[in-house]
């Protein structure tokens, strides 16, 4: 079998089941690792391990020990939405399972995501506010699965820098009855991307923050909310559903 070794540069995030993926091999027949995505990199823990792609299958990797009783070592394989596949392997003379599936990595998919959407040219107008020369827009809102993506883009057309305090995503109440607090659901992104913490003056920058998929019910509106720190420019935009049921549905990655 011919071997792979390659050293992986990239780190992001590692497969966890009940702690750390096992993996056992042996040395008479082939176990076959089945990815979501191509395979980009592999990397052995030692020599004891040998790990072949399929060429025409680039989603598979063929692993088998090159000698018995080898001690535990592993296995790391990246792939091509950023995943870090960490799996511990050990020898076994009959391993239980010749075939694995490996699931998506929901988190390293999510990133990925949202890096290639952060160039992406403006597809809204309307949603936009202003103060003092600096511009808040939303720009372009995605959905894949059940994540929404919102790309953010705030101009600083001031001479003076513009600190960002916080970002906050929240569904609220359209109308306050009387005597009663105001309902409001706080939305945490689950993953931004972008200068989040400085716009220089004359300057502009573009976020992207993910959120988990949700609908706005009738009485109620979403907003997101930018701060200044040690400043008033504050910016404060509504959104109704309609404008999150036109989001751009993101293609697999393939």
């Amino acid at each position: 079998m011919k071997q792979v070794f390659c050293f992986v540069t990239v780190m992001m995030f590692m497969l966890v089941s009940n702690g750390q993926q096992v993996l056992c091999v042996t040395t008479d027949k082939t176990t076959s690792l089945v990815f979501p995505f191509a395979i980009r990199h592999v990397d052995r823990g030692n020599q004891y391990v040998l790990a072949q792609q399929v060429k025409d299958m680039p989603t598979i990797l063929l692993v088998k020990a090159a000698t018995t009783d080898f001690k535990e070592t592993n296995l790391s394989v990246v792939t091509d939405d950023g995943s870090v596949y960490s799996l511990t392997v050990c020898y076994d003379s009959k391993p239980k399972s010749w075939v694995h599936y490996l699931p998506v990595n929901n988190k390293a998919t999510t990133a990925m995501y949202a890096n290639g959407i952060l160039d992406n040219q403006p597809r809204i107008k309307k949603l936009r506010e202003k103060k003092w020369k600096a511009d808040l827009k939303i720009t372009g809102i995605y959905v894949k699965n059940d994540i929404l993506f919102y790309q953010l883009q705030l101009q600083n057309n001031g001479p003076i820098d513009y600190t960002i305090n916080l970002v906050r995503f929240f569904i609220r109440d359209k109308k306050k009855a009387k005597r009663t607090a105001v309902q409001e659901l706080e939305l945490k992104p689950v993953y931004s991307v972008g200068n989040t913490t400085l716009v220089k003056a004359h300057s502009k920058s573009t976020m992207v923050f993910a959120v988990e998929k949700f609908t706005i019910p009738d009485a109620k509106y979403m907003a997101v909310q930018v701060n200044e720190k040690n400043g008033g420019r504050h910016f404060f935009i509504k959104m109704k559903n309609k404008s999150i049921m036109r989001a751009v549905v993101l293609p697999d990655y393939r």
